[in-house]
């Protein structure tokens, strides 16, 4: 039998699964620099144009002044550089982008992370706060279907003050969010050093601010949202060698000076000696640092104020080795080729997150996306928009659009979900000690939607 609680998400629930919603200086000569052997390590050059584009440009000077750089920092400076950054200047979501999130295939996916949101709020106890956090928002898809099911459910949230944070560092992505979320209800502030940059409010009144860093988030009872936000953090990379570890680094290419190439450091580097775990067993390992600092604060946050962190991106839990690649116009691209112009991104490794995170919140995960949705309830959601649908084209998307989010040849069981939870989410209930006159069990905590089938009472 469901808990109190529990019964009355299923109750609330149940009616949104059911109603229908179609709407320093170069190294002398006597170093030498090896060539990374790897078939991803291969030189490359420019897109077809004989003027080096800006970033291209950008980077070679950098690397003639200090020498070859780690990959982290070139990732750093294609995806976020203030002036030429892939993510500063594009829009690359969306058909005529470079790649589609699942909040644009199907308003389904937001509307079931609505779910958990209240889900794990009501198992906190239903604090009197709510701050939805997003990071990296897109096109503010995800939170605008999240918002959705918030107003759906308004009488289980009852009182609460609800906002809406998003941590986003592209000027033109943040403009889209606003327009999405707020029409023309935002303005940006009016000062430089304001670390909300812009604030806005929704059709329904719930305030929206935007921030550059997760720092500057106010303290509060917050449920973090990352959606496809791991995978574009810089990563260092890592070649086993005879001598050892050593780090991959990128480096121009002797014989084509606008090309650039992978190259191994000749000595270890800090990052070498301090980032791959002595026992490791792969010949090539992936670490993001930020990664790693980004979830020690998350975790930090979700001790200190309660709340919970759902990361969902594609990775591994520790196994796979080179997945460091580039998507251009819904196709791979070449890492190194015409740097700024397609999106980079690789694998996260869950298993690192959960090591960073610590012993001071609970983790969960990761699951597939296939199995986090079924179990929120995703195939009983179906079966009513269907039926509630008698266009045919219509129905033929809805199907489609579920085809993709599941089906394991796709996304299904391409993205995984994982999440942090404060620790007292889980616990188990006290025994009592010494004579009592009245003897009441303690109530067990809500299972966890998503990670446990969750069932309709």
């Amino acid at each position: 039998m469901c808990t109190r609680m529990r019964a009355l998400l299923c109750v609330k629930a149940q009616p949104l699964l059911s109603r229908g919603f179609i709407h320093p200086v170069r190294p002398s000569t006597a170093v030498r620099w090896q060539a990374a052997p790897s078939k991803l390590f291969c030189s490359s050059p420019p897109d077809g144009n004989n003027t080096p584009p800006s970033m291209l440009r950008h980077l070679t000077s950098k690397i003639k002044a200090t020498g070859p750089i780690p990959v982290a920092e070139y990732m750093r400076e294609v995806l976020t550089n203030p002036v030429k950054g892939y993510y500063v200047r594009n829009n690359m979501l969306g058909p005529e982008g470079d790649f589609i999130t699942s909040p644009e295939i199907s308003q389904i996916f937001g509307e079931l992370i609505g779910v958990w949101i209240i889900s794990e709020w009501m198992g906190a106890g239903q604090p009197k706060q709510l701050q939805l956090v997003e990071l990296g928002p897109g096109k503010g898809s995800l939170a605008s279907d999240v918002l959705r099911v918030f107003s759906q459910l308004q009488s289980v949230l009852g009182g609460a003050s609800v906002s809406l944070h998003l941590v986003e560092v592209s000027p033109a992505l943040s403009l889209l969010q606003a327009q999405n979320l707020t029409g023309n209800r935002s303005q940006e502030a009016d000062a430089e050093d304001d670390p909300v940059y812009r604030r806005g409010e929704t059709d329904a009144g719930l305030p929206v601010s935007w921030y550059h860093r997760l720092d500057d988030v106010p303290a509060g009872f917050s449920v973090f949202v990352a959606h496809e936000f791991f995978d574009a953090l810089p990563i260092h990379k890592f070649q086993r060698t005879e001598k050892g570890w050593r780090e991959v680094l990128v480096d121009i290419d002797p014989e084509k000076p606008d090309t650039l190439r992978f190259v191994v450091a000749p000595a270890p580097t800090l990052a070498s000696t301090s980032l791959v775990q002595a026992d490791e067993t792969r010949d090539h390992v992936e670490v993001s640092a930020e990664g790693g600092v980004l979830v020690q604060q998350l975790a930090r946050r979700i001790i200190e104020d309660g709340g919970a962190a759902l990361i969902i991106d594609y990775g591994h839990n520790g196994t796979k080795t080179d997945t460091f690649r580039g998507f251009k116009g819904h196709q791979l691209h070449d890492v190194l080729a015409s740097p700024g112009s397609a999106d980079l991104t690789a694998d996260v490794d869950f298993n690192y997150l959960r090591r960073m995170a610590g012993g001071g919140v609970a983790c969960l995960g990761p699951v597939t996306q296939r199995t986090f949705l079924k179990n929120m309830g995703i195939d009983t959601r179906m079966q009513v928009l269907l039926r509630n649908c008698s266009d045919p084209s219509t129905r033929k998307q809805l199907i489609s659009s579920y085809n993709m989010l599941t089906n394991p040849a796709k996304m299904g069981e391409r993205f995984h979900f994982f999440s942090l939870l404060h620790p007292s989410r889980l616990a188990k209930p006290q025994k009592p000690e010494g004579l009592k006159l009245e003897k009441k069990k303690s109530p067990a905590p809500l299972p966890v939607a998503g990670f446990t089938e969750l069932k309709f009472a």
